[in-house]
């Protein structure tokens, strides 16, 4: 096995390994990384190439995209949530697998992967229907992420999707529903189902995701300082393939809650209790808040949460709202009252205050002008003073 380092630049440099010959003994193959940093960690790099080039090598370059996605999954499996495997593998047998499947890895070249999705925006949906640039896109970024595990182990060289050119993506509208839209929205749910009206003003309140609030319980919540910690999520879309994980930035983080969200919490948990006592049973401590069970075992699926606020919608004849805009929505008015973007950023649960800034940018813009004429109104108020 041989390998070097090549300069490419100040603090850039390539490392090429040599993988063997191709199938008729003519080509010689080498796998190419371009490395950033100093040569002693360009050198580390290199040592990992040889090593992961050394256990892929007897794997073979002649292997199908079928045998690595095979592969892959077996190793990828365990560390991706239900839901996120089952979307693998929907895309991959519906789209990927009938069209690249028996191709061999190492002669797959982007030319071929953007005739692919060209043919997907054209025909590639239910019926022959276009498929959607944002659905392209997906597709993409499963395949550049199979086929950099392709790279690693020697399969092929380089990665073609690196140089493919997937449709862009327009950045999705922001739809918020207005203040009286939610308050519609909670109390007509409240009229019928209690715990689905405390499910609604805890999300408008605290922003939370849909599955961080079907994983609360009531062990999370301190209605006496007016606390609530998310600290997991709920995935999965039926009852017995439902998986406790963590939150999206994989760290808890405690919200505060307003008096009267307390008193809806406290109002409910009364009637989770009585509940229980008539089944013969009582609520443990872990129980979760919204359940259908008398004990509070079994958590609402999350997609039940979306079906009932879309059939809710229905009924109130509010056109292009989704659950996950009620998120939006404590968002956007916590920035309109000039709530600091850091604590923002906080009760959401976003990594950082910078996705904040990137989602909402447009409602900070606006905020950043309401606060320039405020300030303008006080010096013009002193001035003529």
């Amino acid at each position: 096995m041989r390998g070097h380092l090549e300069p490419r630049g100040k603090g850039i440099w390539r490392a090429k390994v040599f993988v063997g010959f191709d199938k008729d003994k003519k080509r010689r193959m080498y796998l190419t990384r371009t490395i950033h940093g100093t040569k002693r960690h360009a050198e580390d790099v290199m040592r990992q190439l040889l090593v992961e080039v050394g256990a892929g090598a007897d794997a073979t370059t002649e292997g199908s995209v079928a045998e690595l996605v095979g592969k892959w999954l077996e190793i990828i499996s365990d560390s991706l949530s239900p839901t996120t495997l089952n979307e693998y593998k929907r895309l991959l047998h519906r789209h990927i697998l009938p069209t690249f499947g028996t191709r061999k890895v190492r002669g797959l070249r982007a030319s071929d992967l953007d005739t692919f999705y060209t043919r997907l925006k054209k025909s590639g949906g239910v019926n022959g229907r276009p498929l959607s640039a944002q659905s392209v896109r997906h597709i993409h970024t499963l395949i550049h992420r199979i086929l950099s595990q392709a790279v690693k182990w020697g399969w092929a060289s380089s990665n073609p999707a690196s140089q493919a050119s997937p449709p862009k993506v327009r950045n999705n509208q922001i739809i918020v529903p207005s203040v009286d839209q939610v308050v519609s929205l909670i109390e007509s749910a409240k009229s019928s189902d209690e715990a689905f009206g405390c499910l609604l003003r805890l999300a408008a309140i605290t922003g939370a995701r849909r599955g961080e609030l079907c994983a609360l319980k009531w062990s999370d919540v301190d209605l006496h300082k007016g606390i609530l910690t998310i600290s997991r999520s709920i995935v999965g879309d039926r009852n017995d393939h439902m998986v406790e994980k963590d939150t999206k930035t994989h760290s808890s983080r405690a919200i505060s809650l307003d008096k009267d969200t307390c008193k809806t919490l406290r109002d409910w948990e009364a009637v989770c209790k009585k509940r229980a006592e008539q089944c013969g049973t009582k609520l443990a401590p872990k129980a979760f808040i919204f359940s259908d069970s008398p004990d509070g075992s079994l958590c609402w699926r999350p997609g039940k949460v979306t079906l009932a606020f879309s059939r809710l919608c229905k009924r109130l004849e509010i056109d292009g709202v989704r659950f996950h805009d009620l998120r939006h929505f404590a968002a956007t008015k916590m920035l309109a009252a000039g709530i600091p973007v850091k604590t923002v950023s906080g009760r959401l649960g976003h990594a950082n205050a910078a996705t904040t800034l990137n989602v909402y940018a447009h409602f900070v813009e606006a905020s950043d002008v309401q606060a320039a004429q405020v300030l303008g109104d006080l010096l013009e108020q002193n001035e003529a003073g």
